[in-house]
Order: structure tokens, then sequence, then C-alpha cells
């Protein structure tokens, strides 16, 4: 019996303009709890910017933001995971060595902190998914906990500057290209699977119990949690091959659909049973 849904949201749960068959979702999210199944939102994306996208349909759900460094429901904050201050600095040098012209989103519990010298068209890919963003002179003005950087290169380095991070901080951090134009920094250990781990220890649900939809490299993790782990048809190589199963791509609601099929088998299971 599944009992806790998680998906990614960008490029899986999500279609490529960001958003997703609302009136499907409500369907399918309401006869998940009407069967006592917890759905899970885990994602790169701020808490606050998905709380935004499910405004008004998503009551109840679990929203694993940041990079899974947050667990937020309903608008309260249930765990949060920071990233030792200096560690955040001395990776913030490293991406600037590399270059210089690099975007660097740094995020604390309350905010998005970027250089107040953005490119207005980098800053409104920012926006897509921060909700919450100030712009400012210096990151090393930041006086709050951090919980996460995040690197956008438009130049599609990603690969390399994780290298390059890598060599003077591998084994301090946790670092992941998932794609070609973003990269993550968070804690050691801290990543989609862990954050999923927690929240299963949180609801008292087994990985035989767990299933997830993922499609990019940061969702590698996600799969190794779940006993029925999908990878959409646009996932990446490596995705694919740690997954389960192989579902319809974001552009064809191959979650929902997905999700649709499964309650319906459950259902049947119960009844039979």
């Amino acid at each position: 019996m599944i009992k806790l849904v998680v998906t990614d949201l960008d490029g899986t749960f999500l279609n490529n303009q960001s958003s997703f068959d609302r009136e499907l979702f409500q369907s399918v999210y309401a006869r998940m709890k009407q069967q006592g199944i917890a759905f899970a939102a885990c994602t790169g994306k701020q808490c606050e910017r998905v709380e935004k996208l499910f405004e008004d349909v998503g009551e109840g759900i679990w929203i694993l933001g940041d990079s899974a460094t947050r667990i937020k429901r309903d608008g309260q904050l249930i765990r949060e995971f920071t990233l030792e201050r200096e560690l955040a600095q001395q990776a913030i040098r490293l991406i600037t060595e590399f270059d210089p012209q690099l975007t660097i989103i740094a995020c604390t519990s309350d905010s998005a902190y970027v250089h107040s010298s953005i490119d207005p068209a980098i800053y409104d890919i920012v926006k897509g998914s921060y909700q919450q963003v100030i712009q400012v002179d210096q990151l090393e003005q930041i006086d709050t906990p951090f919980i996460k950087l995040t690197v956008y290169d438009p130049w599609e380095r990603s690969t390399a500057l994780r290298e390059h991070i890598e060599h003077s901080m591998l084994g301090q951090i946790y670092i992941v290209d998932s794609e070609a134009r973003w990269l993550d920094i968070t804690e050691l250990h801290t990543h989609k699977g862990e954050t999923v781990r927690r929240l299963q220890e949180m609801l008292g649900v087994s990985m035989a119990e767990t299933m997830s939809f993922g499609d990019g490299e940061n969702d590698i993790e996600l799969m190794g949690v779940a006993e029925y782990s999908f990878a959409v048809r646009n996932a990446c190589e490596n995705t694919k091959q740690a997954a389960q199963f192989i579902t319809r791509s974001n552009e064809e609601n191959g979650v929902l659909l997905t999700l649709d099929k499964m309650l319906s088998l459950q259902a049947l299971r119960q009844s039979i049973s």
C-alpha cells in the first residue's frame, strides 16, 4: 500500500511552462487524501514559491523545498537544515574565482539574496523559483544562517564548476549540478533522499510504502528512497537508470496520470481484501 508520494517539480510534475493541470490535480489529490496518502513536493524551489504555486489547491501538502533544506506544511516550518557560514563563504569565494559573472543565489530562511548588479533577465529567471528575493551589494553582509547556495550559469558549465569547488571542499558539503545551468550547495548529507527519509520517519512510512518521481541529477537520491520510483520520459539518463520505472513526460502529465492509475489499482485491491 502506498502511503507517501514524493515528486520533484521542475521538469517532472510541472510542464515546460512551469504549470500543471490544476483540475486533474484536484481530482487526484482528493482521492489521495481519501486513501490516506501524503503528497510531498521535493524541489529546489523556495518553499514560499511552492506555496504560491499550489495556492487554493494544496492544503495539507508537504513541501521539501529550497533543495530539500526546509520542510513546511500549511505555512508552518517543520524542520530546517543550515549550511555552516564559513563553508558557505568559502564556496562563494570559489564560485567567484571560477567566474565572477556567475549568478549566486544565497538562501536563508527568510529570503533568497542576489547581488544588486544582477541582469534583469536573469532576475526574472530567479523569480521563477523564489518568491522572496532581496538584492544586496555584498553577499557577505547577509547576517542570517544560510540554508543553501544555488548558482545559475547561462553558459552551462555547472559540471566544471562543481569539479572546481570539489577540489577544495570535497567531503565538507553536498554539491550537485542538477542541470547544465544550475548547481546547488547544501550541508553535507542534506539532499532530497535524506530529507525524504526524515519525512518518512516523521510519518511512520517505509520505503516500500513510498512512490517517487524525478527527472534530474539531483533526483537520483529520490529514486533510492522509494520502492516505486519513476523517472519521467524526459529525465536524464542517470535518473532513468536509478529508477524502477519510466513514465510519461512532464509535458504529458506523467506524474498525475501515473498516480491516477495507482489510486484506482489501490482502491480495487482494498475492495477485494
